[in-house]
């Protein structure tokens, strides 16, 4: 695990990722890659990102919005009904999603071991 993982208010840790493939938000979450197709088709709020061979990638944002229906689903034993109007409830910077596209992805990626490069090197010399 990363050491820039971090830890879900789940019990659940994340890894420091922009993007999740559904088997890994699967796995994650606890259910079923069937299971998070259903819940995009009821939770207009979940809107993974899908890639040219039309992969599904999941932002970090999707996924703890996705624990968070498991959560109010399995746990709290609301009904989709209620816990989409839950979701609907809270304020909408806690609902709004990222819109970063897959090309910032990939800038911001090598970005970041760029700057991990640099800060060990740092390290290194000091």
């Amino acid at each position: 695990m990363s050491e820039r993982a971090t830890q879900h208010d789940a019990g659940i840790t994340l890894p420091d990722k922009l993007y999740f493939k559904i088997g890994e938000v699967a796995d994650l979450v606890g259910v079923k890659p069937y299971v998070l197709r259903y819940w995009e088709s009821e939770f207009s709020i979940i809107k993974p990102t899908k890639t040219k061979s039309r992969h599904r990638l999941y932002r970090r944002k999707d996924v703890e919005t996705l624990l968070h229906i498991k959560r109010l689903l399995h746990d709290e034993r609301f009904t989709i009904e209620g816990a989409r109007k839950r979701i609907k409830s809270l304020p909408k910077d806690e609902r709004r999603q990222g819109q970063l596209p897959l090309v910032d992805r990939t800038y911001r990626s090598v970005l970041a071991r760029i700057k991990n490069d640099i800060e060990a090197l740092h390290r290194m010399l000091s």
